[in-house]
């Protein structure tokens, strides 16, 4: 609660780092533990920031800026404490320079300290239930913040309101309701980043309504009277004087999944490529089809017993890459949004230039905005969609991320993961060396066929089992690109199905893993590409043995002609 602001305008980073301190787990994987100037000290410091769907790592010596000996940016209140300094320096040295972080929404820099999606609300348009999404967000480890924006802005400039600073960014620490004078009142707790400077109206640390409020609930609510920063005030109040308010949910890889439910989280991600996949937005009919399309599949409807809608709640948030960090370039912030349709069960292809010229949008974003990231919450039926993201002019070309934030599972398969035979089939079909490992590239490589294939399984998993039918099975080949003969689907249906002629996920993969590896053999030996080999007795070895790599097993039957082993 000491944190102090400098000469560089970003309290929006100031208040994500409030929030952060709410969270020791998260804190501490922001700033990994045991880093001090004394043991071990080597003048670097350690850092870690999500950026668009990894963590990574950022070291930083330990010169700051100074003026006059005094630290020119943010500082402690004590002159012997330098965490949020260094943390700042690191923050900087991701996007480039301390100019970059001129300017910014809190959420930006949340989403960076935890990998979370973030919601932004005008205060004026919120919707009725605001107070019971922000209770529910906090059930799930949620970070929140919230600001004064001037209604004419004017560089730097800052009005005092109750107490309240203008043009300035605010952590929301809590959200409560109690009873007072017999009357359910909802509360909030907001925490200035200066440290000081707090509400003086009513439930400030001194006002009159907690004289009748008993010590039991004033020690659940942490009341105190202190200079510290952090003060209540009713939510009537927090409405009334607020302009925005920004929620930042965590996803599952948060560290906190042993104290909160989160959330269940999808990300993909794309590029917008001028003259092929830069549509622009619905206005361009002609173009708009081009864009990147995602399959979205709601499965299962919302646990609430207060809502008799069947329908799923989940959050889809688009983000461009980098453009901070390019700043320095001339590159400036796209204006994104996105669009979602509705499609009919099974219907896997991209959709064509007259399907959007006859079908309405379900849902949408409500604009179309120059910010990094743009997120709207929506509810509809269980059923099949399209997200079509876009940039709001056609030809404008950018790399994103699209992530889908549900409280319920929108797709996922039912799987115990690997088994040890499946991957070493995996890194065989990969290692190209010999060397029984795999680097990075050939991993990407490997994921990324996996995903594909994992693609074709859920379209026939249909009732979500975590199995597919045997006779599914030839379809599914046939949809991966391998042409076989019927002995082979024979085949493929005794070694892999179970009793009841299902074939699970890790079965699946395993058997596209060894036909990748034994069409690669086989296109290996085919010089003239004609379909057919003939090999020699040395040639017959090593095709059996490229086989063999990722069959785990000898392999009984050659090659006669492609499709028939």
């Amino acid at each position: 609660s000491d944190i102090c602001q400098g000469e560089l305008g970003d309290c929006w980073f100031l208040a994500a780092i409030a929030c952060l301190t709410l969270h020791e787990k998260l804190l501490f994987r922001v700033i990994p533990r045991e880093q001090t100037f004394i043991k071990d000290y080597a003048g670097i410091f350690h850092f870690q920031f999500w950026r668009y769907g990894n963590w990574v790592e950022v070291i930083i010596d330990d010169r700051l800026p100074t003026y006059g000996s005094q630290l020119v940016f943010t500082k402690s209140s004590q002159q012997n404490e330098f965490w949020s300094a260094l943390l700042e320096k690191a923050y900087a040295k991701l996007h480039g320079s301390y100019e970059a972080l001129k300017g910014g929404n809190t959420t930006e820099a949340m989403e960076d300290f935890t990998g979370g999606v973030t919601e932004f609300y005008e205060i004026k348009d919120v919707p009725k239930d605001i107070y019971k999404i922000m209770k529910h967000a906090f059930e799930r480890g949620s970070l929140m913040a919230c600001s004064i924006e001037l209604e004419v802005p004017m560089l730097f400039e800052r009005r005092m309101t109750n107490g309240l600073v203008t043009g300035h960014a605010y952590s929301v620490t809590a959200v409560e309701e109690i009873t007072f004078k017999g009357d359910k009142l909802k509360l909030v707790r907001l925490r200035n980043p200066w440290g000081q400077v707090e509400w003086n109206g009513a439930w400030s640390d001194n006002s009159d309504e907690w004289n009748v409020i008993n010590k039991a609930e004033k020690t659940r609510l942490q009341h105190k009277v202190a200079e510290d920063g952090e003060f209540w005030m009713s939510f009537q109040d927090f409405l009334r004087y607020f302009t925005k308010l920004e929620m930042c949910n965590l996803t599952p890889d948060t560290l906190v999944v042993d104290k909160f439910q989160t959330w269940t989280v999808s990300v993909t991600e794309g590029r917008w490529v001028r003259g092929c996949t830069a549509g622009g937005c619905r206005n361009y009919p002609d173009t708009f089809w081009t864009n990147p399309q995602y399959r979205l599949k709601l499965l299962e409807e919302d646990d609430d017993p207060e809502d008799d809608e069947v329908a799923c709640s989940f959050l889809v948030a688009l983000m461009q890459k980098n453009r901070r960090k390019e700043r320095k370039l001339g590159a400036k912030l796209l204006t994104i949004g996105f669009a979602i349709y509705e499609v009919m069960q099974g219907d896997k292809k991209h959709l064509q230039k007259d399907f959007f010229l006859y079908n309405a949008s379900k849902v949408k974003c409500k604009s179309y905005i120059n910010m990094r990231e743009v997120s709207e919450r929506f509810r509809l039926p269980p059923n099949e969609y399209v997200i079509i993201p876009s940039t709001y002019e056609p030809h404008q070309e950018g790399d994103f991320i699209l992530r889908v934030f549900s409280e319920k599972q929108n797709q996922d398969l039912k799987t115990k993961g690997f088994a040890l035979e499946s991957c070493r089939s995996m890194i065989a079909l990969m290692d190209t060396d010999g060397s029984g490992k795999i680097n990075l590239d050939e991993f990407r490589h490997l994921w990324n066929k996996i995903k594909s294939w994992q693609t074709i399984f859920r379209h026939y998993d249909t009732d979500q089992s975590g199995t597919i039918n045997s006779y599914e099975m030839r379809n599914a080949v046939k949809d991966a690109g391998f042409h076989l003969n019927n002995q082979l689907y024979d085949i493929i249906t005794m070694r892999y199905a179970d009793r009841n002629m299902n074939i699970q996920f890790d079965s699946f993969i395993c058997c596209f893993v060894r036909l990748e590896g034994m069409f690669r053999a086989f296109h290996a030996f085919d010089k003239d590409g004609d379909g057919i080999i003939k090999l020699n007795v040395l040639e017959v070895t090593t095709f059996t043995l490229c086989c063999a790599s990722v069959y785990s097993c000898t392999v009984p039957v050659f090659l006669l002609n492609e499709g028939a082993y």
